[in-house]
């Protein structure tokens, strides 16, 4: 069920979105080489708990999940769609592309945010594959207008994304989000017959998240239950913004 949130709900969302991007920023000047992936998460949920809110990922049950997510922010590397597992020993190195994902509660009401970051000297295909994703994502988000359709944001990040020769992960999708971390509808990045063209309306909130590969889009899961990665072993990027449905288009809430 669909869930539209008030002009109340959408002030509180700002606010967490907010928040949720200033963290991003400090977490994100903390990449570089010799930097391991748990002190990325550990500062990620100091920061988060300073501001007032609670890391949304930590202690959260997937339905496909054998156990909850033991962390307050993903951190994949290249390979690595999502969803990746923060530990000691994975150093990040230069080369590496990294993606963070990070989702955050604040006075009862949810946002959620990715940013792909490259490490050091990596090759003119990887920072395209950057830049391009980032740009679908903004693609997607300036196609939300009252009226207009899932399929519509779905068509844009697609366009983007394979005219540039890149691929859409298509076994994972956005989604709604506010009132719980994962809500209806969901939002596919490329179009989808099969799932329910809903029309944009006034105080819809989405979570935008192209996930794009350089090879094949086809995507399976590690041993650990949560980290997804390429089949192919290509490298991957991940933007997502939170985004709500206006009277006059769209607001990026966690700009």
């Amino acid at each position: 069920m669909i869930k539209l949130k008030t002009k109340q709900d959408i002030k509180i969302l700002r606010r967490g979105g907010r928040i949720l991007s200033k963290v991003m920023d400090q977490l994100s000047a903390e990449v570089k080489p010799g930097v391991n992936t748990e002190q990325l998460t550990d500062l990620a949920e100091k920061l988060i708990i300073k501001a007032g809110g609670r890391p949304s990922f930590k202690g959260y049950k997937a339905a496909w999940a054998k156990q909850a997510y033991p962390a307050a922010l993903c951190v994949s590397l290249n390979n690595e769609v999502v969803h990746g597992l923060p530990v000691p020993a994975r150093i990040i190195k230069n080369g590496d592309i990294v993606s963070l994902d990070c989702g955050l509660e604040y006075e009862g009401l949810f946002t959620d945010m990715a940013r792909t970051i490259i490490v050091g000297q990596v090759s003119r295909k990887l920072k395209k594959l950057v830049s391009v994703t980032q740009e679908a994502l903004m693609k997607g988000i300036g196609q939300i207008k009252p009226g207009h359709k899932i399929s519509d944001i779905s068509r844009a990040i697609q366009k983007q994304v394979e005219k540039n020769g890149f691929s859409v992960v298509r076994q994972l999708v956005g989604h709604g989000v506010g009132y719980s971390a994962h809500e209806e509808p969901p939002t596919p990045n490329f179009v989808d017959k099969n799932v329910p063209d809903v029309e944009l309306k006034v105080g819809l909130v989405l979570a935008i998240e192209p996930m794009v590969n350089v090879g094949g889009w086809e995507v399976e899961s590690l041993e650990d239950g949560w980290t997804i990665v390429t089949r192919d072993k290509s490298i991957s990027a991940h933007f997502e913004h939170t985004v709500a449905v206006t009277e006059k288009g769209f607001e990026i809430l966690t700009r």
